[in-house]
């Protein structure tokens, strides 16, 4: 399978390329007041109104940093309705892919308080590499305040 590899802060983390749109520059968002912690705002992606969510914000408590090789990722997202949605995705360093044998990823057997489940682990030479499920990364909350708008722009 293959993956897109990120960073947020110093760790490393994959997405399924199958789940991944279109990987962006970094750009302008529309800052939303009141909007939950990790929610960075909305960008345009290709005429329509896409919410971006920063990872780093979301995971390490602090904004990913404006390098050129932090990235928007697009991705399809299921909203509460289980309708596919695009969602973009913050972070650092999305430069590169892998090929890895999605058994060769072990679940770290331990979560903690009500934060996101990241997904498994797969350890190589360079530390750990988690793997990111978009589906557990948001909590349903989240989710619902995410995509109530969207939904209402396209329907």
């Amino acid at each position: 399978m293959l993956f897109l590899l990120f960073k947020l802060g110093k760790d490393r983390y994959a997405i399924e390329t199958s789940r991944v749109v279109e990987v962006v520059p970094l750009l302008e968002l529309r800052i939303i007041p009141q909007a939950p912690n990790g929610f960075a705002g909305v960008f345009n992606y290709r005429g329509k109104p896409v919410p971006a969510i920063d990872l780093c914000q979301l995971t390490v408590g602090q904004p990913a940093a404006p390098r050129l090789s932090t990235r928007i990722i697009v991705i399809h997202c299921t909203d509460a309705r289980g309708r596919y949605q695009l969602l973009g995705l913050i972070a650092e360093h999305a430069t590169e892919t892998m090929r890895k044998d999605p058994n060769e990823f072990a679940r770290p057997g331990f979560k903690f308080g009500s934060g996101p489940s990241l997904g498994p682990i797969l350890l190589d030479p360079n530390g750990a590499i988690q793997w990111i499920n978009d589906e557990h990364l948001l909590s349903e909350q989240m989710r619902q305040m995410v995509f109530s708008e969207q939904a209402l722009l396209t329907a």
